[in-house]
């Protein structure tokens, strides 16, 4: 079926379209009743079916004679590590897992806290979990402990897995000291601790709730899946929120199986038998659907990578695992690839390695900026597939289609994150909830209901669902990004909504700036914030992170990037102040911290949140970025 097809016909008949899909599930039980409404008036896919998803990442393909088949790769260049794990020897150790948190007391429905490093006892602890029905809430290894009590409280875990360290390029970060301080500060109190202990720096154990991973595993049995509702949750897994109390975005099981084996099939491409490598962290919703669940469902290898694009050893880390691995399609954030593109701006690392089983690359987590989209298909000569999605929707909202159904490819275009997925009704909206026309900019809404696999309420607070999403535009999602659908129906993602600046009365978006700004052959990347301004309400100032071995002078650079701005915007977007720093502060998924940068060079109080890369960047910045 052709993709305009398809989207017709799950928006117009949605039950019909995605009943079709859910005969991608091995049920326990088939689903009868497809779509309905809960309690909490917010819709349920598959109220009625029954499943368990470790069985569909697991064992279901060892039933079918696959366990021989590596499921999981672990690569660590920070330890030199390297792991494969078979489908059956991951289902064995999944299966004692399960026992060992079924000896602590956890069973269907309670919470277990994991913070991990990217190591493969994450992807077991979390399998072990859906094992059990128990809903797992992955937080990053190295959180701090305030950051980490907040969630303990929230979640209320009986039990917290966790490993003694966590490696990054030049430290060991020891986690038993942050969970003892989180779990003091907390209200709430886990009742055991599990600890894998790592080499490099042993914790120790003397807390009565303290428990070894391995001494535990050591006399643990192979327990089988437990059945589960369709509509029971799978995990927990925190975002931040504009109150600064984290939310919780719940999952459902049989929704989210249904969206990971539709999304593998139809969105990657991917098969039974493929190398699939999202490379991300567990923390992120992207480790847990294209790290952990999609991938396992789909019966493909999936990595575990604990090291960084660049710096582990070099700007060729990538196509290192890539080409070891042999890596069919690569999935990962933007910022990634612009760290590797001004470590090696001319992709030398590239030809050092045989990319010939690399089909395809995918970016998300925030806009693909035209300029590396473009050297990324110069340099690696793959289709570059931008696509958007969000911790919400667990899955991604657009995509460009692998073909037109008839084995034609579908054009990208750069800076277009792709059409809407089939069950995806993606509207542009006014101020006043009107669909606005073809190519002007708006609130990018989805109309109701939302396909399976998405939110199926916040935790512990289902009227934060509907003041933060629904109450906006009635019947529609609010995505608060801002963007366009062109002519042609490529959807457009221009950034969050609070990133769209007011000029002198003129609406102006601050990533149409940033994407005149990396279009010069000097920027590795940049980001622009507009600050307030006594004559004009606001202005945008711009900050740069130049690429190594450039020659031109920052003057003449700044001169440059000044007059790009007015010759493709125009005059009233005329930068206040063009600034080129060293780097910009992001989470760990690579989001820049743009809020952040504002209150700084606004005078503001500082909120830093929890998913910073890294904290010392702000020190650097606020110097530079205080209020002159």
């Amino acid at each position: 079926m052709k993709h305009i097809e398809q989207q017709a016909l799950a928006m117009n008949s949605p039950e019909t379209y995605w009943q079709e899909q859910a005969e991608l599930v091995a049920w326990y039980k088939k689903p009868q009743n497809i779509l309905s409404t809960n309690s909490n008036s917010w819709h349920e896919w598959f109220a009625d079916g029954e499943l368990n998803s470790c069985y569909l990442a697991l064992d279901i393909h060892v039933e079918q004679g696959r366990g021989s088949q590596t499921a999981l790769v672990y690569d660590s260049p920070v330890t030199g590590k390297k792991q494969k794990f078979s489908y059956a020897e991951l289902t064995s150790l999944v299966a004692k897992f399960a026992d060992v948190l079924r000896a602590q007391g956890i069973s269907k429905g309670d919470r277990v806290l994991i913070y991990m490093p990217m190591i493969p006892q994450a992807a077991i602890a979390m399998l072990a979990c859906a094992r059990l029905g128990a809903i797992h809430s992955v937080v990053f290894g190295g959180f701090a402990a305030n950051e980490l009590a907040v969630r303990i409280n929230d979640a209320e875990p009986k039990v917290i897995v966790s490993a003694s360290c966590g490696i990054e390029i030049a430290k060991v970060i020891p986690y038993k000291p942050l969970i003892d301080q989180a779990i003091e500060i907390a209200n709430h109190k886990p009742s055991n601790c599990i600890i894998y202990q790592r080499p490099e720096a042993v914790a120790s154990l003397v807390k009565p709730r303290d428990l070894d991973w391995q001494s535990q595993m050591d006399v643990a049995v192979e327990i089988p899946p437990v059945t589960v509702k369709s509509t029971d949750p799978l995990y927990i897994l925190y975002t931040s929120g504009t109150t600064g109390k984290p939310k919780g975005v719940v999952r459902d099981n049989g929704g989210h199986a249904v969206a990971m084996l539709y999304s593998m099939k139809n969105i990657y491409g991917m098969k039974a038998g493929d190398t699939f490598w999202a490379a991300s962290d567990v923390g992120w919703v992207v480790g847990h659907s294209y790290i952990i669940y999609g991938t396992l469902m789909a019966g493909c290898t999936t990595i575990v990578y604990e090291g960084k694009p660049i710096k582990t050893p070099d700007a060729g880390a990538f196509w290192r695992v890539c080409a070891e691995y042999k890596v069919n399609a690569l999935f990962t954030a933007p910022t990634a690839f612009r760290a590797i593109c001004k470590e090696d701006p001319d992709g030398d690392f590239i030809k050092d390695y045989d990319l010939s089983s690399l089909k395809r690359l995918f970016l998300a987590g925030e806009r693909l900026d035209p300029a590396t989209y473009h050297w990324l298909k110069d340099k690696t000569q793959l289709p570059v597939i931008d696509h958007w999605w969000q911790t919400e929707t667990g899955w991604a909202i657009a995509s460009t289609p692998l073909d037109d159904g008839n084995g034609n490819k579908i054009a990208t275009k750069p800076g277009s994150a792709g059409f809407p997925i089939p069950g995806f009704n993606v509207q542009i909206l006014n101020a006043q909830g009107q669909q606005v026309a073809a190519g002007k900019q708006g609130s990018v809404a989805i109309k109701l209901p939302l396909p399976p696999g998405c939110l199926a309420t916040i935790y512990r607070d289902p009227e934060r669902l509907t003041s933060g999403y629904l109450s906006t535009y009635p019947g529609y999602y609010m995505s608060g990004d801002g963007g366009y659908i062109d002519e042609d129906g490529y959807l457009f993602i221009m950034g969050r909504m609070d990133d769209v600046i007011n000029v002198a009365g003129h609406r102006l978006s601050t990533g149409e700036m940033e994407e005149v700004l990396s279009a010069h052959p000097a920027v590795a990347e940049c980001a622009v914030v507009g600050i307030n301004d006594s004559l004009k309400g606001q202005v945008p100032l711009g900050l740069v992170v130049i690429k190594n071995g450039i020659t031109i002078s920052d003057t003449d650079l700044v001169s440059e990037l000044k007059q790009s701005i007015r010759n493709d915007i125009g005059s009233i977007a005329s930068l206040k102040d063009l600034l080129i720093i060293d780097r910009l502060p992001k989470t760990r998924s690579g989001k820049i911290l743009r809020k952040t940068l504002r209150q700084m060079i606004d005078g503001q109080e500082i909120e830093i949140p929890s998913t910073i890369e890294d904290p010392a960047v702000i020190k650097e910045l606020t110097d530079l970025l205080a209020p002159k």
